[in-house]
């Protein structure tokens, strides 16, 4: 049935741009309604803390619902006990499904077919999708780490400056633009950071000559404390220079609290990714809660959009489809339609795309709404990560606090951009848990006389090391019990360090988001179909790039590095490898690779200059339907160097001057 409540503007999704639209215009005496497809906000985040708690896997969506009981797990073929997305109302990608990505039964993504013939360097290779997302009240904020990064004026028109990708619409007068959304974000997040330091990076890196983005930036609050790891980089990097570039340390900008005010102060929890368990770090629920407090926003839950209706004349959204369901494996228990002035769709990078593309019953957009250029769904991209791990000389006593407190943001733009990517490092506090999914695995290796983490046996002294528990091992994997192996852990554990490089991936548009012509959820509604790769030398150039720099980074702050190479890649018969590839150098030599995932997925409905090459215009509207705006990182031309969640919010702001500029005529 169509709801009979008058709306000025419906919005798909309660992450933190639809949080921040319903917000603002709500504030404005605008009446809202949210659509949401995931179960509603819990009264307190206890639940989810419990789910995660007793997770055998602390990956960045243990905590939340969507979930089913799953597959029974001593199942050979599902070891995971991953549950069948068939049988899940709002199933949604998750980390543990990257390496089931060929299998329809526990991945909810369709991938296309790999190419046949091709070898581990081949630029035509088709990976798994290695970032997850979330679908419950919030969105995708409750499991961010909290980095609330600007982009840097070069990222809007990296086309201009170095011949790649594409620039933004208007290049740096752009981001001219955006700067005082930008303050607007930092103050709706809560930012935490050194206003003296993001100044010291700019003028010394030059990247900004005008400073504009230092008269502009005032933090809402100090930043947060940089742990013993940061101070060693800082204490040893010196003069050190990269590619022409200075090599420094910044303190990361977040959206934690450093001082007690609307949230509470951050208390040093080590699991920031997935949860927060008291909330010192912004979520968006925070927003949410604001804009129902205005009294004109509805929010309903498990009511998942699936078809956008247009006036035949006009070409005007008219309405959204939805249905409705009351359990996560439960039948469709009713359906509707939710009618607005405007419509805003806020349902992420995967969803949003694959809603347009479900809409496919309007005369003269059969290929689904607002997709006359054909490029709903295309450019899909993801910060590719490539990780460096060792062990430094000295104790430096990870596993506390926030996982990253500080980087290296001084390589994010250079002369080198028109050669390779781009990157930022990530200073990680979290020892070699993401790394070696320690403590597990260093702990399982001392015990059982393994050596998964490279820390036991002979091959530690083979590289050279000196620790006092091996001096005297004459077997190649020892098993240690009582005071020998807590020593031996104590003095692994205290000193593991970590980086990770978010090398910026370029917009490629045969990496897309389409839908399964053969894969379901619960109610029936195509799933997922993926397509993505790695298809340009430009990103793997920069893994290159990433593993040198490790080096040297390590020793400069003496530490002993074990990054694990990567298995050679396979891209044929049934061990197909998920996320990893080769480079093959001038010379001759190859190197193996694996990426891994930043959760920074970005395009598939971006802006542009013309309505024949992009979705939205600048003011991220339909260049074929007025009255449909859209939000959230999908609107990204070029995913940049900074981690994406404080420009969503600034783009956001942005827009929402723009949709109550329509609706007030």
């Amino acid at each position: 049935m169509t709801d009979t409540t008058k709306y000025d503007a419906v919005i798909v999704g309660s992450g933190i741009a639809g949080a921040i639209v319903a917000n603002e215009l709500g504030k404005a005496g605008k009446k809202v309604l949210i659509l949401e497809s995931g179960p509603e906000i819990p009264a307190d985040r206890s639940k989810y803390m419990q789910t995660f708690y007793t997770a055998n896997a602390k990956t960045p969506e243990s905590p939340y619902p969507p979930q089913t009981q799953g597959a029974v797990k001593n199942d050979d073929n599902n070891p995971l006990g991953l549950p069948d997305p068939a049988t899940e109302n709002t199933p949604r990608y998750t980390v543990l499904q990257v390496d089931a990505w060929r299998k329809p039964k526990q991945c909810y993504f369709d991938y296309t077919p790999q190419e046949t013939g091709i070898d581990g360097t081949s630029l035509k290779a088709k990976f798994a999708f290695a970032s997850s997302y979330e679908r419950i009240g919030g969105g995708t904020t409750w499991h961010w780490l909290g980095t609330s990064l600007r982009h840097f004026p070069e990222d809007f028109e990296l086309n201009t400056l170095y011949k790649q990708g594409i620039d933004w619409p208007g290049g740096a007068d752009f981001y001219q633009k955006l700067v005082p959304y930008y303050e607007k974000a930092d103050i709706e997040i809560g930012v935490a950071g050194d206003k003296t330091a993001v100044d010291k990076l700019y003028k010394q890196f030059s990247v900004d000559p005008q400073n504009t983005y230092g008269d502009f930036y005032n933090f809402p609050m100090p930043g947060i404390t940089q742990t013993i790891q940061d101070q060693l980089y800082i204490d040893t990097l010196d003069d050190m220079q990269y590619d022409g570039n200075p090599v420094f340390v910044t303190p990361t900008p977040q959206g934690r609290n450093s001082r007690p005010g609307e949230r509470r102060q951050c208390a040093g929890n080590t699991n920031c990714i997935p949860i927060c368990p008291i909330q010192a770090k912004y979520d968006a629920t925070v927003t949410i809660a604001r804009a129902l407090q205005t009294g004109n926003v509805d929010i309903r839950y498990r009511h998942v959009a699936c078809n956008i209706s247009l006036d035949p004349n006009s070409q005007q959204v008219s309405g959204i489809d939805y249905v409705t369901y009351a359990h996560q494996d439960g039948v469709k228990t009713g359906c509707g339609t939710a009618v607005g002035k405007v419509y805003i769709l806020a349902a992420h990078a995967i969803e949003t795309p694959k809603l347009l593309l479900m809409s496919d019953k309007n005369p003269g957009f059969e290929n689904g709404v607002a997709n006359s250029s054909d490029q709903v769904g295309r450019n899909l991209m993801d910060h590719v990560m490539y990780l460096g791990w060792g062990l430094s000389k000295d104790p430096i006593y990870p596993y506390r606090g926030p996982l990253s407190t500080s980087g290296i943001e001084s390589l994010r733009d250079g002369e080198f951009r028109d050669k390779r990517s781009a990157y930022r490092i990530e200073i990680g506090n979290e020892g070699w848990q993401w790394a070696a999914n320690d403590p597990a695995t260093t702990l399982a290796d001392f015990v059982f006389g393994q050596n998964n983490s490279q820390l036991n046996g002979n091959s530690v002294n083979e590289q050279g090391q000196q620790l006092r528990w091996q001096q005297a091992s004459t077997k190649p994997f020892r098993k240690l019990f009582g005071q020998e192996l807590v020593e031996t852990l104590n003095q692994v554990y205290t000193r593991q360090v970590r980086l990770g490089y978010l090398i910026e991936q370029l917009p490629d548009p045969e990496n897309r988001v389409q839908l399964s012509t053969t894969l379901k959820d619960n109610l029936g509604f195509p799933r997922p179909l993926v397509t993505y790769r790695l298809g340009s030398e430009y990103e793997r150039k920069a893994f290159v790039s990433a593993k040198q720099i490790t080096t040297e980074l390590f020793n400069k702050i003496g530490a002993t590095e074990y990054t694990k190479p990567a298995d050679a890649p396979k891209y044929s018969g049934n061990d197909v490898t998920s996320t990893n590839f080769q480079y093959k150098h001038d010379n001759g030599d190859v190197d193996n690779f694996k990426f891994y995932g930043a959760g920074h997925i970005v395009g598939t409905y971006c802006m542009g200059t013309d309505a024949s090459n992009s979705v939205l215009n600048d003011r991220q509207q339909s260049w074929d339907h007025k009255n449909l705006y859209m939000v959230g990182s999908g609107v990204f031309p070029t995913i940049a160097t900074g981690n994406p969640t404080l420009t969503i919010a600034a783009l956001t702001f942005q827009a929402v001057e723009h949709i109550l500029t329509d609706l007030r005529q």
